[in-house]
């Protein structure tokens, strides 16, 4: 079907042009809710066919179709929900979110592509029917975001049941979802053979970083909370480890996070901003190691991702430094022809808002040598410091940044149709809506960017404090990389991990054991941080397709590690 079957030519006049900017966002909030309730089952009108609580990505069937829930934007779709629900603004949304609940219980359970349920490896599935069916067909799989982001929405849930003392619930319906996602997490997030999620390349990915890190969180506070306390260790052991893993994306030369670690792109990306904002952490301040929206490294990335589109596309051509363009996922983009999408464009005004509202809290604005970049866009003559909010330089900073950031949603509002509906993307020369109509992730990005805008903020997930300081390390003192090889020989939904006497390699645990890949079977690898000089024993697990475990038969198997470097153990299946 040609795209002007799905979008008529809009003149100018049909176009959302006349309002002031936050005319169109009191006009558009309550449409997108609309239309993002309209695309979730059973009760939506746009998703027939989708069972409750199950999120249709877009009712656009054909160039492209996406008719399909994807545990990706459904899990983001319902923290907005989630959000919404337990900070008081909404309560009618209960039903929708125990409807969310009840179908991932059932999601949790589908044998498909990626895995079988008995051996968890299910997880990794990026895409159902909306029947909670698996999708069969070739895809790009596993992918790893998924399950971090279903636990953050659970979790910000339970908290909510918590406080008011409903623990039965949490305990009988929440955690065991929580639980499972959280063993996959801690045992798959180094994983770098997982495709990203729109990319569909393999690589590792600093989004997925990002939010199994905060996941795994969220799940060992939740644990301590209600008494599950079993993988509390391991999973800390691993939170640690993401944490520390999540510094190597930055690339401090370039002054931006490198968003991917394959596919020969750049790695300028848009999945940078978006693990800005949706790790965001309203205590943290501008803490730079968790890459809080206003900490110097995001400030910088920011401006490297945006300044990448200001040639790319004809919508922006001419526009000033300090003002707003389009953006897209990344520079190289062609598909659908490489056009802005409404969504990222929306999470640079988030980003910046967010960062606005954290220096109001604090009081003052902090400019390193890092951030400098960024800032001198609004004041060239702004140097590194400290700045209070009494002071011109901070109001002039501010003041300049807010009109910058309320600029990406004036881009939004410019070429949104006069139905207010939020396609996936816009043309890059005419702004004409094109790709997948109504896509449920552009409304939910826009409820959150209007939310950041009016300061209404998430929840703390414990982002405070948080240090990488011998995080790389599984105990006291140096460490060395150990690279694990083993001939092994599986059958399909069989996987093979590795477990032993380090904290690391989860201290003999089998539930939370480390997935070694087998991008190059039958030698399934892995590598870990294991401290130097010491003796370590390991063996090799499977795990079947019915969720049974099978261990290499004995004795253990035994390294002893050097004093500094790296080594590589070779070893077949006994």
């Amino acid at each position: 079907m040609r795209l002007s079957l799905l979008f008529p030519v809009l003149s100018p006049s049909l176009l959302v042009l006349s309002q002031s900017l936050s005319s169109y966002i009191s006009t558009e909030q309550p449409i997108a809710k609309t239309n993002l309730l309209a695309n979730i089952g059973a009760a939506g009108v746009k998703a027939p066919g989708a069972k409750p609580g199950i999120v249709v990505a877009s009712p656009s069937t054909v160039n492209p179709n996406y008719y399909y829930f994807w545990l990706r934007d459904g899990s983001l779709v319902f923290k907005y929900i989630v959000d919404e629900y337990v900070s008081g603004r909404d309560t009618s949304l209960l039903s929708h979110i125990n409807d969310f609940v009840a179908a991932q219980t059932i999601l949790q359970g589908v044998d498909n592509p990626s895995g079988t349920a008995a051996a968890g490896t299910n997880l990794g599935e990026p895409k159902y029917y909306v029947n909670e069916t698996a999708f069969l067909d070739s895809w790009g799989r596993p992918q790893r975001d998924g399950p971090a982001l279903r636990i953050t929405a659970l979790t910000t849930y339970a908290n909510s049941l918590l406080a008011a003392n409903n623990k039965t619930f949490v305990t009988n319906s929440l955690w065991p979802i929580i639980l499972k996602d959280a063993n996959y997490v801690s045992s798959f997030w180094n994983q770098s053979n997982a495709y990203i999620s729109y990319l569909q390349i393999q690589s590792s990915s600093f989004f997925t970083t990002a939010v199994q890190h905060r996941s795994l969180r969220e799940a060992i506070t939740l644990a301590n909370a209600i008494g599950q306390t079993s993988q509390v260790s391991a999973w800390t052991t691993q939170a640690n480890n993401i944490l520390c893993f999540l510094q190597s994306y930055w690339n401090p030369s370039a002054g931006y996070i490198t968003a991917n670690t394959g596919g020969g792109r750049s790695g300028i990306d848009a999945n940078t901003v978006l693990a800005s904002i949706h790790t965001f952490d309203p205590n943290a301040g501008c803490d730079a190691t968790t890459f809080q929206p206003c900490s110097d490294k995001a400030l910088s990335n920011l401006k490297v991702y945006v300044d990448s589109f200001r040639s790319v596309y004809s919508l922006n051509s001419g526009v000033a430094e300090s003002s707003a363009v389009s953006t897209g996922r990344y520079k190289e983009d062609v598909y659908q022809g490489g056009n802005p999408w409404y969504l990222t464009t929306l999470a640079v005004s988030e980003q910046l808002h967010l960062a606005l509202k954290t220096w109001s809290t604090a009081g003052s604005l902090t400019i390193t040598s890092t951030s400098l970049p960024f800032f001198q866009i609004f004041s060239s003559s702004v140097t590194a410091g400290t700045y209070s909010s009494t002071s011109s330089t901070y109001t002039t900073l501010t003041s300049a940044i807010s009109t910058y950031a309320d600029g990406f949603i004036s881009i939004v509002q410019k070429y949104t149709p006069s139905n207010g509906g939020l396609a996936e993307q816009f043309d890059k020369s005419s702004g004409v809506p094109v790709s997948a109509v109504d896509l449920t992730w552009s409304y939910a990005s826009a409820l959150t960017a209007f939310n950041a805008r009016a300061g209404l903020l998430s929840n703390s997930w414990g982002a405070k404090g948080l240090s990488v300081s011998g995080t790389c390390q599984s105990n006291a003192g140096p460490t060395v990389s150990v690279t694990f090889n083993v001939q092994a020989t599986t059958s399909f939904g069989e996987n093979i991990f590795i477990t032993g006497s380090d904290p690391a390699l989860s201290s003999w645990n089998p539930s939370s054991a480390i997935a070694l890949s087998a991008a190059n079977y039958p030698t399934w690898s892995v590598t870990v941080k294991l401290p130097a000089s010491a003796g370590i024993q390991y063996k090799y697990i499977r795990k079947e397709t019915d969720g049974s475990i099978v261990w290499e038969s004995d004795p253990n198997m035994q390294i002893t590690t050097p004093a500094s470097g790296s080594v590589t153990e070779n070893d077949t299946w006994r």
